[in-house]
């Protein structure tokens, strides 16, 4: 379809969900790429790649990581381009911890946030935005969401 995303990790741990964001990109038809770059242990990369996210023709990133979860907000405050954070459940306290890093951003730096572990809704919520950009994208969402009709949804 149209768009591109970065779907962007901070540990190799995180993969097993952040594939479930991929491959409802894929499944949109939208161009992604994934990428482990840790805001703690790479801070130089992070800023690297978020600076030159929208040169390299990313419209969207989504950035998953548990723990203290900083890698989103760090990624949103070198770009203007949207940021959905997906916490990442963790063993010492189940996710909550990622989840609090992330909802909590300071006034003027927003992360889009979804549930623990939720990274097919970030995917989803990707397509969501790039379909304000992408008409035939826009008729792909709401197809989508006409399937969920048939569990009681309400239809488009």
């Amino acid at each position: 379809m149209s768009g591109k995303v970065a779907v962007i990790m901070g540990s190799k741990s995180d993969a097993d969900i952040m594939k479930k964001a991929a491959d409802a990109l894929s499944d949109f038809g939208i161009e992604n790429d994934t990428f482990v770059i840790s805001a703690h242990r790479t801070p130089e990369a992070v800023a690297e790649f978020s600076k030159n996210a929208e040169k390299n023709g990313y419209e969207v990133i989504i950035a998953g990581a548990g723990g203290a979860a900083h890698l989103a907000g760090v990624i949103a405050s070198f770009t203007a381009l949207p940021v959905i954070g997906v916490p990442v459940k963790s063993a010492a306290l189940s996710g909550m911890d990622s989840l609090l890093a992330m909802v909590q951003m300071p006034g003027g730096v927003p992360v889009a946030t979804v549930a623990i572990d939720g990274a097919k809704n970030a995917g989803i919520l990707a397509a969501q935005i790039l379909a304000v950009k992408y008409p035939e994208l826009r008729e792909a969402v709401k197809e989508h969401k006409n399937k969920l009709a048939s569990v009681g949804a309400v239809k488009l």
